[in-house]
């Protein structure tokens, strides 16, 4: 895999792209598209990210129209995704492959993506035969590398790789706040994956933006540390500077977005120490709020009769409040507790009964219910 190691180190990713009106998400501004696509490839980018479902299918049709239909088709890679676990059949999700090689205009895709493993929706996969029929797609040589997506645990990923080890690649997500985060576990899955010898693409670098905008608190440590560094290239250097790494993504919706994306990107050295020890005193400073002291041991949900997700509402409530953004962990919550909202908690203390750290697990629900519902 040491080729696909050598891909330029910043992605493109195509989730939140530039927009003719704000409230439309398929009105994507074309010729604006087409001036980021150029910038980035003129400084030497090649991989861009995108989806089925990005942009409500838009996306991969403004990819065609900005990058395909204008570059030498070996001068970039492109990676898509299927979300089979949201199609009613298994035919719906084969399917998305086609669709998505229709609105892209090309008859390969170079990294294709089982798209965000994890509890009910890895059985969707495996009960659609995905595993076997994106393989015979690859022998086919309509995918070139196949891989999967992720946000789950470092022994989930384990398993995954264990079970599959044909995988070429694999996408997580990391960055320095969630390096030692007990429910992400950025840094345990980044060692899984150098385990099973396979490289990563890295997603949520700067946590959803969030580490472009840090509280007052961490921003100030990293500031005077290196007051002519903008804080979010510090969350870009942590990850591509990481062993095994194919590619960074950064989701970028302007054209000064990914011009400032690439000058940091060209600038990138590792960390020296005083850097280092910088970063280590901002994550400690986002971190001294008070935060609820979960280590995502998961003693707390085996016998839970509502099937609440415990640990990510708490984690998100620790979130909350490291970054000061109540918008943000709302919109997280919304997807990673879908099947286990806090709100259908019914108080009944079997989670307090065996939580090791003593937490106030009822009370803090009724919190995350009260902040994110």
């Amino acid at each position: 895999m040491s080729n696909l190691l050598d891909t330029p180190k910043l992605g493109f990713g195509c989730m939140r792209l530039p927009l003719t009106d704000p409230k439309d998400q398929k009105s994507i501004d074309i010729e604006h598209l087409k001036k980021m696509v150029d910038t980035f490839i003129e400084a030497g980018g090649t991989y861009f990210d995108t989806a089925y479902v990005y942009h409500e299918g838009e996306s991969e049709v403004a990819m065609r129209k900005a990058l395909v239909e204008r570059y030498p088709r070996d001068s970039f890679t492109i990676a898509t995704k299927c979300l089979a676990w949201a199609q009613p059949t298994a035919e719906d999700a084969k399917a998305c492959l086609d669709t998505s090689l229709e609105r892209l205009g090309t008859d390969y895709i170079d990294f294709y993506l089982l798209h965000n493993m994890g509890g009910a929706r890895t059985a969707k996969f495996d009960e659609y035969g995905m595993w076997e029929w994106a393989a015979q797609k690859k022998a086919e040589g309509v995918i070139k590398h196949l891989g999967f997506s992720m946000h789950d645990n470092a022994e989930t990923l384990d398993k995954l790789l264990t079970d599959h080890p044909d995988m070429d690649f694999v996408q997580l997500q990391v960055n320095y706040l969630d390096w030692e985060d007990p429910v992400v576990e950025s840094r345990k899955c980044m060692e899984v994956a150098q385990k099973h010898g396979v490289p990563v693409v890295i997603m949520e670098p700067a946590r959803g933006g969030r580490l472009a905008d840090l509280p007052e608190r961490g921003a100030s440590v990293l500031k005077a540390a290196d007051p002519d560094k903008s804080v979010v290239s510090w969350a870009y250097r942590f990850c591509y500077n990481l062993s095994n790494v194919i590619s960074v993504l950064s989701g970028v919706s302007t054209l000064e977005q990914i011009q400032e994306n690439v000058r940091e990107w060209k600038e990138n050295e590792p960390f020296d120490a005083s850097e280092e020890k910088a970063l280590g005193d901002a994550v400690d400073a986002l971190k001294s709020v008070g935060l609820i002291p979960c280590t995502n041991c998961r003693y707390c949900v085996k016998d839970c009769p509502a099937g609440v997700k415990i640990p990510e509402a708490l984690g998100l409530l620790n979130l909350e409040k490291m970054t000061e953004n109540r918008e943000f962990a709302k919109s997280q919550y919304a997807w990673q507790t879908r099947d286990g909202r806090a709100s259908v908690c019914i108080q009944c203390g079997a989670c307090e009964d065996m939580c090791p750290q003593g937490i106030n697990i009822i009370e803090l629900l009724e919190d995350a219910a009260d902040h994110f519902e």
